[in-house]
């Protein structure tokens, strides 16, 4: 699945625009280093995103197409850092 994508469907980005402008505007890394938002996300991938001050770094623990609001946290184990 594309980067812009599962930001969008794990809810970390509430939407592929703005997933796909953070990935252009360098603000998100894939096992540290910077990608683009066509990126191909895998199981185990650490993504880290930049929301100004703050930083999010997350695991990747599943990939789903779809998901609602309440299984979206289960695609993600949030890391400390």
């Amino acid at each position: 699945m594309r980067l812009d994508k599962y930001l969008k469907v794990s809810r970390l980005i509430k939407r592929r625009t703005v997933a796909n402008d953070a990935c252009d505007g360098d603000r998100v890394t894939v096992n540290g280093k910077v990608v683009k938002a066509s990126y191909q996300v895998k199981v185990g991938d650490v993504i880290e995103i930049a929301f100004g001050q703050r930083n999010l770094k997350v695991e990747v623990t599943e990939i789903n197409e779809t998901a609602n609001k309440a299984s979206a946290p289960a695609m993600y184990k949030e890391l400390e850092g």
